[in-house]
């Protein structure tokens, strides 16, 4: 991503609040999904978790690749990541 020494500093400096907000965000996406998986099995809520991945998270994240010139590596990477994170976090929802 040519990330310049000088500015990997100056990340490491705000971690904290990166951290903070990263899990404000990850308890905002749980609640969220709540509102569309139900009371069942945990592939009952992964398969939500799903198909919110493919319709949101897939599609918009695409974008990067195709108008901001990122990779594609970085792309599978970053959307491997969500698809797990979706997918646990539904199924743990509709077994809760």
């Amino acid at each position: 991503m040519n990330i310049k020494a000088k500015d990997m500093a100056k990340m490491k400096a705000s971690a904290k609040r990166g951290y903070a907000l990263g899990l404000v965000s990850a308890l905002v996406m749980a609640w969220v999904l709540s509102r569309f998986v139900v009371a069942g099995t945990f592939m009952s809520g992964a398969t939500v978790g799903f198909w919110i991945w493919l319709g949101f998270i897939a599609t918009v994240t695409l974008g990067g690749v195709l108008w901001e010139g990122k990779p594609w590596n970085l792309y599978l990477l970053n959307a491997a990541y969500w698809l797990v994170a979706l997918l646990l976090t539904g199924g743990i929802l509709a077994m809760w």
